[in-house]
């Protein structure tokens, strides 16, 4: 089971900071629109991608608070679910660098914003009345924020599935930071290699503004293709509340078999 770094998630409201509170009819109206759009094409497709998600102004401003982070030294390597892989190994299958974070980080206002309005889309999309096979999921937790740079020079992540063995991930939301992006020029696409599509594909190039759902089980194997960008992207994994019991019972009956043995 991988160890993530967890969030609970209780009631739609708390997610949304106060100053968003002061237009709530407006984001209301945006963050139900949205959820119906999700709910819809996760049914049809198995994903769905939203454009202007947050608007210039504030997309910019989670941009800046990543570029940050990134000069400021904070990102690592990222690593595989298993550990299997040596270190010549992981950089074949992916070349990222990464770092964690629930939001409330002081230099991270604005990507706590981001979150936010994510959580609310979620976790409304999970509650709406007829919500398709989103009802098939009981949402109250996530992982933190994983932070990506791919920093250019064919950096990528070989075709793989988030959550193959049933670790609790139930949705993958993924928020593009990457301006004037030119796909042909950059590389760097989303290639999903839907379930039950034969021969077809998704190819979601990483725009500035853009947030992309899809199911994180072995229904959407995806790969991003070799960057010569630096490229960055927001991921949160949202958790099914039943299947990450399990998998935390079965992590720790494994834990105790290993001890046990050793």
């Amino acid at each position: 089971m991988k160890n993530f770094p967890e969030i609970r998630l209780t009631r739609e409201e708390e997610f949304l900071p106060p100053f968003l509170h002061k237009n709530k009819n407006n984001l209301e109206e945006l963050i139900d629109d949205i959820s119906k759009n999700v709910i819809r094409d996760m049914d049809e497709y198995g994903m769905c991608v939203v454009d202007n998600f947050l608007g210039t102004e504030k997309g910019l401003a989670v941009l800046n608070e990543v570029l940050n982070m990134y000069s400021a030294g904070l990102f690592k390597d990222g690593q595989l679910v298993s550990n299997k892989a040596g270190a010549s190994d992981l950089k074949t299958i992916r070349g990222d660098q990464i770092t964690w974070l629930d939001g409330k980080e002081k230099q991270c206002q604005n990507i706590g914003m981001l979150i936010s309005q994510v959580d609310a889309v979620i976790m409304r999309a999970n509650k709406m009345c007829n919500n398709g096979k989103m009802g098939n999921y009981t949402i109250n937790g996530r992982t933190k924020a994983m932070v990506a740079c791919y920093p250019g020079h064919g950096s990528h992540y070989v075709k793989h599935v988030d959550n193959p063995n049933r670790d609790g991930r139930c949705i993958t939301a993924i928020y593009y930071l990457n301006r004037d992006w030119d796909i042909k020029q950059n590389g760097g696409l989303l290639r999903i290699f839907p379930e039950g599509w034969r021969d077809q594909v998704a190819d979601i190039e990483p725009l500035f503004d853009r947030i992309l759902f899809f199911w994180s089980d072995r229904r959407n194997p995806h790969e991003v293709q070799p960057a010569y960008k630096t490229r960055y992207a927001i991921t949160l994994w949202y958790f099914d509340a039943e299947e990450r019991n399990q998998a935390c019972r079965r992590y720790q009956r494994e834990s105790r078999w290993y001890i046990n043995c050793n």
